[in-house]
């Protein structure tokens, strides 16, 4: 089984003395019910998924039934947190007045879709675990360090075409076929109707229309206008769907880096996937990267996601863009931290970067390509 970066922070989490809701935010199939499993078994408490209305209905604002929750469990785990939102009233309660620790995973933040999670405000922590990182794959791989750099080499091919998601990585014996078939149930089952199904969009084949033009502009601007043109839509409706892939880890935005210096003309974001084997399902493609015409748009994503992992997984605090001239020349990532300071970063295949003075602020410059990712992602965002 994998060791999960967010497994020590829930040690530390359990041993402290902070009683705040330890939550866990992650797209469906990432890990997060595997890790509350595997905490059940070894603290001797069970998991309430509330998948089930049967495991909400012990979560309500009563006394006597929060006593009787806290003392068959001294810490209380919970799966699925966004089906039920209203729990957050008694994750009050339970900080407030019992002081027990509650750790609860989720697929969609619970802040987008309900006023009670207000009410939390200072009572809780927020974490996640997402498809597999670069840094907790070769965590687990206890590989000699002179096996280190074609480790890395063939990486970055499995992970640009198959991606990172633990049962399709991580499973041991699964052919390409088999990864094909998992990856196209991810998006069919868990993507594309847990989402219709939760948020009751309209229309499936809409949302999985969407997310394949996106799909087919990686490293491109996304303009909402033409998708909803192409596809017969309004730009509303398509604004809300792509929000709502945002909200549950399915989609990267990035935005336009603005300065006062009238030389940035984007107002259109890039977006990019969590994980490019449920992009590839998308387009129906999982060639070789050397045989694929989008190989430099994947391994763009391919980086942007990593950064966007570890960004996440470290709890640094930067925030990412692109940047583009009115004549064209752009900067593929503008890392900025909270003081202001900028890291540009060009991303290519191979090769040096060409970019180094478009930026117009004073920055600091990184090319990452193929063999030197593994280490430049770490550097860019500051050495975490």
């Amino acid at each position: 089984m994998f060791k999960r970066l967010i497994e020590e922070k829930i040690e530390k989490y359990i041993k402290g003395k902070d009683y705040k809701t330890f939550y866990i935010w992650g797209p469906r199939r990432s890990g997060k019910t595997t890790i509350l499993q595997k905490l059940a078994k070894e603290l001797g408490v069970r998991v309430f998924n509330f998948d089930f209305s049967s495991d909400q209905s012990f979560f309500t604002p009563k006394r006597d039934a929060l006593d009787k929750l806290i003392r068959d469990n001294k810490i209380i785990l919970i799966d699925e947190i966004q089906n039920y939102p209203q729990a957050t009233v008694v994750l009050k309660l339970l900080h407030d007045e019992y002081k027990v620790k509650v750790i609860a995973t989720g697929s969609s933040e619970l802040r987008q879709k309900v006023k009670e999670f207000d009410t939390q405000a200072g009572r809780f922590t927020e974490h996640y675990c997402l498809p597999l990182s670069l840094k907790e794959i070769k965590t687990n791989s206890n590989l000699p360090s002179y096996e280190e750099e074609i480790f890395e080499k063939k990486l970055q091919e499995e992970l640009q075409v198959f991606g990172s998601y633990p049962e399709v990585y991580a499973t041991r014996g699964l052919t390409d076929e088999a990864k094909t078939r998992l990856l196209e149930n991810i998006v069919q089952t868990y993507i594309l109707k847990d989402i219709v199904d939760i948020y009751g969009l309209k229309n499936k084949k809409l949302a999985e229309d969407i997310l394949t033009k996106i799909a087919l502009q990686l490293g491109s601007e996304v303009s909402i206008r033409e998708i909803a043109a192409s596809l017969g839509s309004n730009g509303g409706t398509v604004a809300n769907y792509i929000e709502i892939f945002i909200k549950n880890y399915i989609l990267i935005p990035l935005s336009s880096f603005k300065t006062n210096i009238r030389k940035a003309v984007s107002e259109n974001r890039k977006l990019y996937f969590y994980d490019l084997g449920v992009r590839n399902a998308l387009v129906k493609d999982f060639r070789e990267t050397r045989l694929r015409p989008d190989q430099g748009g994947l391994f763009e994503n391919y980086i942007i996601l990593e950064i966007e992992k570890q960004r996440k997984n470290t709890e640094v605090l930067r925030n990412l863009h692109f940047y583009r001239e009115y004549g064209g020349r752009e900067v593929d990532l503008v890392i900025e931290d909270y003081r202001k300071n900028y890291h540009c970063v060009e991303i290519k295949v191979q090769g040096k970067g060409s970019n180094k003075d478009i930026f117009p602020l004073h920055h600091a410059f990184t090319t990452i390509h193929k063999n030197n990712y593994f280490e430049k992602i770490s550097y860019v965002l500051g050495g975490n």
